[in-house]
């Protein structure tokens, strides 16, 4: 019996110090790069580029998805304001049926962003993929994030950790995050460290550097 008790008492204090490993890493995430985003293209500095962070056109159920089309206004906002002079949309491309930067690209023609000033990155396939590869295939060291505020504080994190001088433009118009996708993302900012301090994580695909050609 007691070695049970034991046993249980280590379960608890093991459950305790996830806990507080969860809420510190959130802390320290958000603490660090919550003035780096920003919800006003007038609180935004210009930048060369926009990395647009990938997701899915549609939901699961065929409906429109307002996190894509929220981040498309905000990067077709950031270009015709003059804020970017080129925007990288960064995704996953896993299947022939599933292309998420050519989903991207489509929609910024449709707000008449011109395809010229239009990179796809299919090889997005997580948000650290999407930023290092910014910099490693694209060279890339000055950009606006867009993606939904939750997100953002992550996305700047990683990409300071890299030494990319980040900021964030919050997608957040029609969109709004629900429960199970916050709780997702407490998770994810503990892993995020875990993969940059622990694990020393890199892109799944790297490959040989491309140029961008940026209008002046």
């Amino acid at each position: 019996m007691n070695s049970i008790k034991k046993g249980i008492k280590w379960v608890g204090w093991g459950i305790l110090a996830m806990i507080l490993f969860i809420g510190m890493a959130n802390a320290i995430v958000v603490g660090n790069t919550k003035k780096h985003v920003k919800e006003e293209l007038a609180d935004l500095k210009e930048a060369k580029i926009a990395l647009v962070l990938g997701t899915s056109k549609s939901t699961r159920y065929g409906t429109e998805n307002l996190f894509f089309k929220d981040r498309m206004k905000a990067a077709a906002d950031l270009y015709h304001a003059g804020m970017v002079k080129h925007i990288i949309v960064s995704g996953d491309n896993r299947t022939r049926y599933y292309n998420e930067p050519k989903d991207m690209m489509d929609a910024l023609m449709e707000l008449e962003v011109p395809s010229k000033s239009v990179t796809m990155d299919y090889a997005g396939l997580r948000t650290l993929d999407s930023i290092v590869r910014c910099r490693e295939v694209f060279d890339q060291e000055d950009i606006i994030i867009v993606t939904q505020k939750f997100h953002a504080y992550r996305g700047i994190f990683i990409a300071r950790h890299y030494g990319i001088k980040a900021q964030a433009y919050s997608a957040d118009f029609e969109s709004r995050p629900f429960f199970k996708l916050l709780a997702r993302e407490v998770i994810a900012r503990p892993l995020a460290m875990a993969d940059l301090f622990l694990l020393n994580k890199s892109p799944k695909y790297l490959g040989e550097k491309e140029i961008l050609e940026i209008a002046e």
